[in-house]
C-alpha cells in the first residue's frame, strides 16, 4: 500500500478528526442554584490529545480550571456556585479541536429549577427529572412538556424510561407554593452503531 503523498495527508487528517473529547457535567443540569457545587470534566478519546476545560462567562473568555475552580484529576470542581458561573463551557485539544459545549446557568433569583440531562441522550436510555427547591428535592411537583401537563409526582421525580425522538423537547415544573421552573430542553440521539 502505497501511503505517500495526497493520500497520507488524507490519512492524518481523518485520524486528527477522529480525537475527541466529551464534556461531562454532574449533576446534569443547565440549572443551579447559587451555592451549589458541579464538577466538570474532560472525557477523552485520546489521553495525548491534550484537551483542556474552558469557558466564557460574561466576566472572561476562553480561561481555564485554574482560574475559577479547583483542578482534581481530569476533573475541574466548582464548590461553591455564583452567578458569575454563568457561561459556555467546553473542552479544547491543543490543536483546537472542541467538544460539544454546555451552557450553565447559576442564579440566586430563582425558586425552582429543573434537573435534566444536559447532554444528548441516546434512544433507549432511561433519564431522571428532578424539580428542586434550593432546599429540598422532595417536594410535589408537576411536570410539563412544551407548556402541557404530562405527570405530577409526589416526590418531585420522575423517569422516563426508554427515551425516544418523540421525547425529546422543551420541559418545565411546577412546584405549587414555590414557582416554576425555567425551560431545560432535553435533546435525544439515534442508537449507537455497534461494531464486532
Amino acid at each position: 500500500l502505497d501511503v505517500s503523498g495526497s493520500v497520507w495527508n488524507k490519512l492524518v487528517c481523518c485520524l486528527i478528526l477522529t480525537l475527541t473529547a466529551r464534556l461531562t457535567l454532574s449533576p446534569s443540569s443547565s440549572q443551579f442554584f447559587e451555592g451549589d457545587s458541579l464538577s466538570l470534566s474532560c472525557e477523552e478519546d485520546d489521553s495525548s490529545a491534550g484537551w483542556t476545560l474552558r469557558r466564557n462567562t460574561t466576566r472572561e473568555t476562553r480561561t481555564q480550571c485554574d482560574d475559577w475552580g479547583t483542578s482534581a484529576g481530569s476533573s475541574c470542581n466548582i464548590s461553591l456556585s455564583f452567578p458569575s458561573d454563568s457561561g459556555v463551557y467546553w473542552c479544547e485539544s491543543r490543536e483546537g479541536a472542541t467538544s460539544q459545549s454546555i451552557n450553565i446557568t447559576v442564579s440566586g433569583k430563582m425558586t425552582v429549577i429543573l434537573q435534566s440531562p444536559v447532554l444528548p441522550v441516546m434512544e433507549g436510555e432511561n433519564i431522571t427529572l428532578i424539580c428542586r427547591t434550593q432546599t429540598s428535592s422532595d417536594l410535589p411537583a408537576d411536570f410539563y412538556k412544551h407548556g402541557s401537563l404530562i405527570i405530577d409526582r409526589p416526590t418531585g421525580h420522575v423517569t422516563i424510561l426508554h427515551v425516544s425522538k418523540a421525547d425529546e423537547g422543551v420541559y418545565r415544573c411546577n412546584i405549587r407554593g414555590h414557582g416554576e421552573s425555567p425551560p431545560g430542553w432535553i435533546s435525544v440521539t439515534g442508537q449507537q452503531l455497534q461494531f464486532d
